[in-house]
């Protein structure tokens, strides 16, 4: 069934198997518009192969994938793009171009997928990087930047093209507790101030205490587990209180 307006995601039933290893075995989820959700659970849980349906990188086997009131089996190839053009999607690594400088990894995006003129895109690089309060590193190389620097201008080119939707692949992975801090805080004001809805993969409770207005425990294929995060946090499910640990 077609979400109401507010409902930006949905999935519906959603199963995955590859080969004989049934990875999602019904697995539903509602993202609200202008909120930041975030999927948890310990590793290979399918918590990767899960967002990569919304982006369309993955089919499911059954059920139904919704984005902006969509059902992504019934697009074309050209609708399915258009909507990919609107979800930025932050990858565990970054996957900065290591060649680039971070104006040109920024440029690379706006060039091959807009129309905007070379002036046009080095002031949307110049506003966005000011956002993120790293104008100056835009002659920078990746090797140049601090891990967290690294993040922060990952998520910069994942806006560039001003998303409705953010997904992260574990955005803190890797980074101390104050860039921990750090990122998470821009993923928040991304939400309030961009009114961006997004869905965060993650491992770190400090990273989803900072962003979660919903919570979802991906176990054995399955959501054993929704709702604020205190609600799960304090769940008696052995599964989600090993995790917390």
């Amino acid at each position: 069934m077609q979400p109401p307006p507010d409902i930006l995601i949905r999935l519906v039933d959603i199963h995955k198997s590859f080969g004989p290893l049934h990875v999602l075995r019904g697995v539903s989820l509602d993202v609200e518009r202008g909120t930041s959700s975030v999927v948890m659970g310990g590793s290979g849980t399918g918590k990767s192969v899960l967002i990569k349906h919304i982006v369309g990188l993955l089919q499911p086997d059954e059920g139904e994938v919704w984005v902006q009131g969509k059902l992504l089996d019934e697009l074309e190839d050209d609708e399915i793009d258009k909507i990919r053009l609107n979800i930025g999607y932050l990858f565990q690594s970054g996957a900065l171009f290591d060649s680039m400088t971070v104006a040109q990894n920024m440029d690379f995006i706006l060039d091959r997928h807009t129309k905007m003129t070379r002036a046009e895109r080095v002031d949307r690089i110049a506003e966005t990087l000011s956002w993120f309060g790293l104008v100056d590193k835009r002659t920078h190389f990746p090797s140049e930047l601090s891990g967290g620097q690294k993040k922060r201008i990952a998520l910069a080119r994942a806006i560039v093209l001003e998303p409705e939707i953010m997904l992260y692949d574990e955005p803190t992975t890797g980074l101390d507790p104050e860039s921990v801090r750090t990122v998470s805080e821009l993923i928040v004001r991304l939400r309030d101030e961009r009114g961006i809805t997004s869905i965060a993969i993650t491992h770190d409770i400090l990273c989803a205490e900072i962003i979660a207005d919903d919570a979802f425990f991906l176990h054995e294929g399955h959501f054993i587990a929704t709702g604020t995060l205190e609600e799960i946090r304090n769940t008696d499910i052995a599964a989600v209180r090993n995790f917390y640990g």
